[in-house]
C-alpha cells in the first residue's frame, strides 16, 4: 500500500452509499458477517484497523459470551490508551457472535483469519475486501481508513459540528489533523459558507 493509496481514502459521507457499502460487505464474501462487523465496529470506536483487527474476544465478551460494555486497549500507533465504549455495537456485535458460534469458529482473536483461525485477519488482507467492495461498487475511494474517517465525519457532523469531541475520539493531538482526516475539502468549506448569513 502506498502512502498515495492512503490518503486517496476517503469517508464515506453519503448515507445511501454506505448502505451499499454495508450489504456488500455482508452478502458478497463468504466471511460476510465478520467483513461487515469489523467495519461496523471500525466505525463505532474509530479505532485504526490495524487496532480492529487485533482485538481479542476477550477484550469484548466476557468468559460467559456477554458483551462488555468497555473494552481498554492500547493503540498500537501511539500507545495511547483507548477506552472502547461498545453499546452503540451491541447488535452488530451480538450477531456476530452468533455468526461465530454457527460456524464454529472457535479463535482467541475477534476476527480471526478464513484460513488461519490462530492468527487474525490481516490489514492487507481487510485492504482486499474494501478494495474488492468499492470495485464492485465502482468506489474508487475506499480503503483500511474508511471505516475510521466514516466514523469520524459522521459524529462530526451529527454532533453539530464538534471538532474537540472527535479529535479525542481519534486521539489526535492537533485540530488540523483532524480536519484534513475529515475530508473537509474546499468544496466542503464553499457549501458551508454559502449557507452563513454574514449579515
Amino acid at each position: 500500500m502506498t502512502k498515495r493509496q492512503i490518503h486517496n481514502v476517503q469517508p464515506i459521507k453519503d448515507s445511501n452509499v454506505l448502505k451499499q457499502v454495508q450489504d456488500t460487505l455482508l452478502h458478497n464474501f463468504k466471511a460476510g458477517r465478520r467483513n461487515h462487523t469489523i467495519f461496523q465496529l471500525g466505525k463505532a470506536t474509530l479505532l485504526r484497523a490495524s487496532d480492529v483487527l487485533s482485538l481479542e474476544y476477550s477484550d469484548v465478551f466476557n468468559q460467559d459470551g456477554v458483551l462488555k460494555k468497555n473494552a481498554y486497549i492500547h493503540d498500537k500507533k501511539t500507545g495511547k490508551p483507548n477506552n472502547l465504549y461498545l453499546i452503540p455495537i451491541k447488535e452488530d456485535l451480538l450477531l456476530y457472535q452468533q455468526w461465530r458460534q454457527e460456524n464454529q469458529i472457535d479463535s482467541k482473536w475477534l476476527f480471526p483469519s478464513s484460513t488461519s483461525p490462530d492468527k487474525h485477519l490481516t490489514t492487507k488482507q481487510f485492504y482486499k475486501v474494501m478494495k474488492q467492495t468499492g470495485d464492485l461498487l465502482g468506489i474508487n475511494y475506499l480503503g483500511t481508513h474508511t471505516m475510521r474517517k466514516t466514523g469520524a465525519y459522521r459524529v462530526y457532523v451529527q454532533t453539530k459540528y464538534n471538532i474537540g469531541f472527535v479529535m479525542n475520539l481519534l486521539n489526535h493531538s492537533d485540530q488540523k489533523s483532524t480536519l484534513k482526516y475529515l475530508g473537509l475539502d474546499e468544496i466542503d468549506k464553499e457549501e458551508r459558507l454559502d449557507k452563513i448569513n454574514f449579515g
